[in-house]
């Protein structure tokens, strides 16, 4: 019998021996001294004849001449633990020179998707053998070589999240088609920002008519195969049929949106019971009553607190809200991550090692990664970048689509060839839906204030240009510009910089600051492109200002971003901080 199902025989639940150090801030492993460590945290094992087990490091004559209470030399005792439903110890005074606690958001190691569902994972440092065991949990699938080989730390993030309509587990009967391979029912392309100010969270209809092109897969059995592409069909198709793995729809996903996924989660029906059981359930709001027979939900109106099936019918349900269609489903998806995420970010969740646990098993074991994300060491580190993010900042929106024009009985829809090619270029030039709502105002109100006040005219411009990471000769080329069209007459080419920059800058002396203002309105610059510093003298001397074209420089006469929050007219959206109620 594994270490699970000693615990389980012996009714001692695992994540009792996870305990908070004081100090440190931190969940630690305590096993009792005389506890051989097993695979996952577990209770003393049974010796032989009664008792427990002794440790291998303590001499059983030294053993027994230790008084109860006492600790060897150099070794620790860990606090006794409170016994379930008796009170609470009130916490120990601490002096003025101890040290503070850590954050907790440190032992936030992970999110993840699936039905679909948003999972942080957090486990002690040290307990190294209860992380391997949950690497046992992992299940990985190849990437095909459809991922860019895996998220970076210094770029911005994109993790497709998809959920399938395959029948697997107990209970799952009157969910899904029957039979199904497992189509991409729900599908979203998590973007996280470079610096980690804000994320996007597009949903992808199941039903848009899109192209799958073709897809090397590497099969169950281990063989290669290329499986053709198909056009105008639906997009829940590019998973299933034929034998797609998840890699086609990631490739399906790139050829729509122009975005690469970095990493792909998969999950199925179970997902969203495991994980929502495991938090403890979360509240979603209701403008009306809900019953469903097709689904299974029946809610009152008002706010409701669900897990387990009822999370799972709340997800799936679609004909009693709404228009009833798949559209209708997804905004109440987006609810239920939003209401997921604000509660596994609260301190009822994080404090709670019982809790982090349960959520670790469960996150562990309900899904698929790609074979670039096989292991609790990246899936850790993916979550620490994904834990600075602060769900303010999370916005969730859909492909923008209309019906399908050529259908009469309207089933299936199209890409708004209007709006969407701009939601897609935000996303791939990483330019926030939502006005990041910075925690210094003072520095917000700064960088704004630098676009404010008097500008020079264009003749008066000094500025040298220097290529900074863009396409080969776009300093010449932002030059003619600049002279030929703009009046920009005082600007020179002035080489390659020093260092590639990722963003465009300008940067100028204080008496410059009205030339900085007209060349920022004139080439589409930000207030945070901007940075007050110094002249340089030109080649005639003179101080000029300098244009650093960085890695996001899209060419002479393009406006450089669009602004953060500017979403294109007609396009939904939503934030993870803020309780919508489904309709």
């Amino acid at each position: 019998m594994d270490a699970q199902g000693r615990g389980r025989a012996e009714n001692i639940d695992p994540a009792d021996q996870w305990v908070l150090n004081p100090d440190t801030g931190e969940y630690e492993l305590r096993l009792t001294p005389s506890t051989p460590q097993s695979a996952v945290p577990g209770p003393r094992r049974a010796a032989p004849g009664g008792g427990t087990a002794r440790s291998r490091k303590t001499p059983p004559d030294r053993e027994a001449r230790q008084a109860p209470g006492r600790a060897a030399p150099g070794r620790e005792v860990p606090p006794p633990r409170r016994r379930r439903g008796a009170p609470e110890e009130p916490p120990a005074r601490r002096g003025r020179g101890a040290a503070k606690k850590k954050s907790k958001s440190k032992k936030i190691l992970m999110w993840t998707g699936g039905g679909l569902a948003f999972v942080l994972v957090a486990v002690s440092a040290g307990g190294y053998l209860y992380i391997k065991h949950l690497n046992d949990n992992i299940t990985s699938v190849s990437d095909d070589g459809a991922s860019t080989g895996g998220f970076s730390k210094d770029k911005a993030i994109n993790i497709l999240l998809i959920g399938t309509d395959k029948r697997t587990g107990s209970g799952n009967e009157g969910y899904g088609d029957s039979g199904s391979v497992g189509h991409a029912d729900t599908t979203i392309l998590l973007h996280v920002s470079k610096d980690r100010s804000n994320a996007t969270a597009l949903s992808i209809p199941r039903d848009l008519i899109t192209d799958v092109p073709d897809c090397p897969t590497t099969q169950a059995d281990g063989t290669s195969k290329v499986i053709p592409g198909t056009t105008g069909v639906r997009f829940n198709t590019s998973l299933g049929q034929g034998g797609r793995t998840p890699s086609c729809t990631a490739r399906t996903v790139t050829e729509l949106t122009g975005v690469t996924p970095d990493n792909f989660m998969v999950a199925d029906f179970n997902a969203v019971k495991t994980l929502t059981t495991a938090v403890g359930g979360v509240d979603v709001c209701l403008a009306k009553d809900i019953k469903d027979p097709d689904s299974h939900l029946n809610l009152k109106k008002g706010t409701r607190h669900i897990e387990g099936e009822t999370a799972l019918a709340f997800v799936r349900t679609r004909h009693a809200v709404g228009f009833g269609g798949d559209l209708s489903r997804i905004a109440l998806q987006q609810q239920f991550l939003s209401a997921l995420m604000r509660k596994l970010k609260s301190n009822s969740t994080l404090t709670d090692p019982t809790k982090m646990v349960k959520v670790a098993e469960a996150g562990t074991k309900a899904l698929t990664v790609d074979s670039q994300l096989d292991s609790i060491g990246k899936l850790k580190d993916l979550g620490l970048e994904l834990g600075k993010l602060d769900v303010k900042n999370l916005t969730f929106t859909t492909v923008p689509v209309i019906d399908n024009p050529a259908e009469k009985v309207k089933a299936t829809v199209v890409l708004n060839e209007t709006t969407a090619p701009q939601v897609f270029s935000m996303i791939k030039n990483d330019v926030s839906f939502t006005a990041v709502k910075q925690k210094a105002a003072k520095e917000k109100a700064a960088v704004a204030a630098r676009l404010k006040g008097t500008k020079s005219a264009a003749a008066d411009v000094r500025v040298r240009i220097v290529n900074g990471g863009a396409e080969s000769g776009s300093a010449q080329k932002t030059l003619a510009w600049l002279q030929n069209q703009e009046g920009v007459l005082k600007s020179e080419n002035a080489g390659n910089a020093p260092a590639a920059l990722a963003k465009t800058t300008l940067e100028y002396a204080a008496d410059q600051a009205p030339q900085a203002r007209r060349l920022a309105a004139i080439m589409g610059l930000s207030g945070s492109a901007l940075k007050p510093g110094k002249s340089v003298l030109n080649s005639q001397g003179l101080p000029a200002m300098t244009l650093t074209l960085g890695k996001d420089f899209k060419g002479a006469g393009v406006p450089l971003t669009a602004a953060s929050g500017s979403t294109p007219e007609g396009v939904q959206k939503s934030t993870a901080d803020k309780v919508e109620c489904a309709k």
